[in-house]
């Protein structure tokens, strides 16, 4: 039985990746960070509490900026597999949050990096570790994008990611750590982050639909991303720590679709016409654009046998059919006197 720590179990990959490990019989440890609030409620649905016996899903307090707690949920995890998701992931905020970012992603990845490379020097075994890299890297660079695409980081998170991926290389070349960066094209799921634009717009089809909102304000309709399912994507996170030896790849669906596109296919899908809906706001532009991100995963399938499942058009009606029923719910509390219904702040 193999043993799997999870660093941002408790977002959309983690979630998913942590059921993917489970259904194989890993036992799996993730890291969380203190909150006054409960914030696992992706991952509630496969937490058991330890006294029930049987647990194979276990939770850290832990913290990217915190090297001594890494270093012991390292000690009382004993990994065979780390897989590191946890970061600053929103692009724009990351413009707002420069240097918050930077240490939670470039130098957090470091931290890990070198919680790793202790543990397996100390314990005289193999640690293999996943890299969560991000096409964002790609920023500028035409498309389509592969492994051996110059980078051309567009915001603080693609330049954090950048520093990320080639700290985890150099780990890889100066200590012989098997050390596998994951290039991830944009994946999305109804366990998306309802700041990000996808879930976004999904989100706000359904409170229309239900007359909880009427408008949406989204910034650049042009930009053009490769969108794939993040279910598909975390299989390609584990067949990388599977193979004979480290290596980098692109995971992506190999097609591109325009923002404009996103709307149009969602809210068609829902009998409405975005444009009556639909304005824009300039606070949603970022400072420096990524116009085109297109991915070219041949490796990926070339090597790890892995290809996406779920395409474009499967995985927006999948969002806006969950994010419908969620609309439909808030509806029913707006129906008997909750504000819950009506919620949606300024930040968004």
């Amino acid at each position: 039985m193999k043993t799997a720590l999870i660093t941002g179990i408790t977002g959309q990959d983690g979630s998913y990746l942590a059921e993917y490990l489970l259904d194989k019989g890993y036992v799996v440890h993730g890291v969380i960070r203190r909150a006054s609030s409960f914030n696992t409620e992706r991952i509630d649905h496969i937490y058991r509490d330890r006294h029930e016996g049987d647990v194979r899903l276990i939770l850290h307090y832990g913290d990217l900026s915190d090297a001594s707690g890494l270093g012991r949920v390292m000690s009382q995890a004993r990994p065979d597999e780390v897989y590191h998701l946890g970061a600053q992931s929103h692009v724009r905020v990351s413009f707002d949050q420069p240097l918050y970012t930077a240490d939670v992603d470039a130098i957090g990845t470091l931290r890990l990096l070198e919680t790793v490379r202790e543990a397996q020097a100390r314990e005289g075994r193999e640690i293999r570790m996943y890299n969560a890299a991000s096409s964002e890297m790609f920023g500028a660079a035409p498309p389509r994008q592969s492994e051996q695409t110059p980078f051309h980081p567009r915001s603080p998170y693609a330049v954090s990611k950048v520093a990320a991926y080639w700290y985890a290389i150099n780990y890889r070349e100066a200590y012989d750590l098997f050390v596998c960066n994951g290039i991830m094209f944009n994946h999305e799921s109804p366990r998306r982050g309802e700041t990000f634009v996808t879930r976004k717009v999904t989100r706000a089809i359904g409170r229309i639909l239900e007359g909880l909102q009427d408008k949406l304000f989204l910034g650049n309709l042009d930009a053009k991303r490769d969108w794939g399912f993040a279910g598909d994507y975390v299989e390609a996170m584990w067949l990388m720590l599977q193979q004979d030896l480290p290596s980098d790849y692109c995971v992506a669906t190999g097609e591109s679709y325009s923002i404009r596109q996103l709307v149009d296919e969602a809210f068609s899908y829902a009998d409405l016409d975005w444009r009556e809906h639909v304005e824009f706001d300039p606070r949603y532009v970022r400072p420096a654009e990524v116009d085109h991100l297109e991915g070219d995963a041949n490796k990926a399938g070339r090597v790890l046998g892995w290809k996406p499942r779920v395409d474009f058009h499967q995985l927006v009606r999948m969002m806006v059919d969950h994010d419908h029923e969620l609309a439909k719910g808030e509806r029913t509390l707006a129906d008997h006197g909750h504000d819950q219904g009506l919620r949606g702040s300024a930040i968004r």
